[in-house]
């Protein structure tokens, strides 16, 4: 009779618990449905627009963008040169001219019709024009170049244009979403993605003594054709002027780079206002402070630039900058390498004062950098004329010069300044005969060539002492 008592109760204590069991299931499984319920009421998107950043859908910038991109077509024409007939004549001889064709990209950054593209793409060429992504095509005129940077200016007659507004390449971020826009290999319209994979990159690829190298590095795929296109970021900004690619096939393999707009939208505010830019300089030999570097001279960083020169005469030269000092800021921006610094200093006009911080051995220091342009003045720099850019002062011959040299035209350069053929390493005294394969007279001449040169210049002169020379720069 225990023993069935003892069963009963055991038996009725197992019923409870698996009723207590099975109701507290039921209550939980009821509050997660409720909770479930509460987390999956309808909920508004987040506009594209203000959470761009961590987004990955490229539409909203591709359709802000695309049509503001051009198709850059250029003509030109080159002589054509018959070995044989200079065999008999000599390299003088001038044979028929054939028409050669270039195409680019190019983005349009005003409503009314300034367009802005790579010096490489319009460079020597006699008639540009510019088709749209609706198919309007314009014939553009050049504002102005800068092959420092490898830009130019184009302006065509119309309103109402669609336009890209500048961003700022400042505020990229490594592993940031980009796309490029162009018309690679003809093919207009075309956008590709990528990610910014490096800033602040030289690669040497600008043929100029005074070149600003300050690339953004992106993995968007960009090839022939690309050349003048926009670099945006999600928010349809324009962050760069697709420029260059590194490929031994020369196709794309993942490796481009683009200027910045801080380098863009200061030279075309130089281009429109003055129709050239105006370029500052500090007067120092920089160089990259290396681990090597770093041993050699004594110095406790890395980080920086290394003076190794200050010009005489100079903007640091009078402020008292000196060969050894380590610069670390331009006016309160870190430096870390020449290219950065070319950058920072590139965004600036002669007459302007910077703040330069340097280290100088254990001490570090300040100082307040006025700017000079390449004549070594703080004035406005002029366009098309040949001693601005020569940096150069020139004189007619008189007779007695020319019998004793044994030629019958030329000027003679009296005076060097900071400018191309010092940097081409001309030297006073050095009498210019002909300017590509034109012969100057007199400085009238010279000037009124300078004036009609669109590109590449190649000079040839003399000595005072006989001896031929010959030098070639762009412009």
């Amino acid at each position: 009779m225990k023993n069935k008592q003892l069963f009963a109760i055991f038996g009725a204590a197992v019923i409870g618990g698996l009723i207590a069991v099975f109701a507290y299931s039921a209550l939980l499984d009821n509050k997660e449905k409720k909770q479930i319920a509460q987390t999956t009421q309808p909920v508004s998107m987040v506009n594209l627009t203000a959470g761009l950043d961590s987004s990955t859908d490229f539409t909203f910038a591709a359709e802000k963008t695309v049509n503001a991109v051009v198709n850059v077509k250029t003509q030109s024409t080159v002589q054509y040169r018959n070995p044989i007939y200079e065999f008999f004549y000599g390299d003088r001889f001038q044979g028929d001219e054939e028409p050669v064709t270039g195409i680019g990209s190019g983005v349009i950054i005003t409503a009314d019709g300034y367009i802005v593209t790579n010096n490489h793409v319009i460079e020597n060429s006699d008639k540009v024009s510019v088709t749209l992504n609706d198919k309007r095509e314009y014939t553009a005129k050049v504002v102005g170049t800068d092959h420092s940077t490898d830009l130019a200016l184009l302006k065509v007659d119309a309103e109402g244009l669609p336009m890209i507004a500048f961003g700022n390449s400042d505020a990229l971020r490594i592993g940031e979403w980009v796309l490029a826009v162009g018309n690679p290999f003809n093919i207009s319209s075309t956008v590709t993605a990528g990610i910014v994979s490096a800033k602040g990159r030289s690669m040497g690829i600008i043929g100029d003594n005074y070149r600003i190298e300050s690339f953004i590095q992106t993995d968007a795929s960009v090839n022939r054709g690309n050349s003048g296109g926009a670099l945006v970021n999600l928010k349809g900004e324009m962050i760069g002027i697709n420029t260059a690619i590194v490929s031994p096939s020369g196709g794309n393999v993942g490796i481009s780079f683009a200027i910045p707009s801080s380098i863009v939208q200061k030279v075309v505010k130089d281009l429109i206002e003055f129709g050239t830019v105006q370029r500052a300089i500090m007067g120092v030999q920089i160089q990259d402070i290396t681990a090597e570097l770093a041993k050699e001279k004594g110095l406790d960083l890395l980080d920086g630039v290394y003076v190794s020169e200050v010009n005489e005469n100079s903007a640091a030269k009078d402020a008292g900058i000196e060969s050894g000092d380590v610069i670390t800021q331009i006016n309160g921006v870190t430096v870390k390498s020449p290219s950065e610094l070319q950058e920072m200093v590139g965004r600036y006009r002669p007459g302007d004062k910077i703040t330069v911080n340097l280290k100088r051995k254990d001490k570090t220091k300040q100082i307040t950098v006025t700017l000079r342009n390449l004549q070594g003045d703080t004035g406005v720099v002029k366009a098309g004329t040949f001693e601005t850019i020569l940096g150069a002062k020139v004189v007619n011959l008189d007779e007695q010069e020319k019998k004793r040299l044994g030629i019958k035209y030329g000027v003679k350069v009296t005076e060097l300044q900071e400018g191309k053929l010092k940097a081409e390493g001309v030297k006073p005294g050095f009498i210019i005969t002909q300017v590509n394969n034109q012969a100057v007279y007199s400085v009238a001449d010279l000037e009124k060539i300078f004036k009609a040169i669109k590109g590449g210049v190649y000079i040839e002169g003399v000595y005072q002492n006989g001896s031929v020379a010959y030098y070639a720069f762009g412009l």
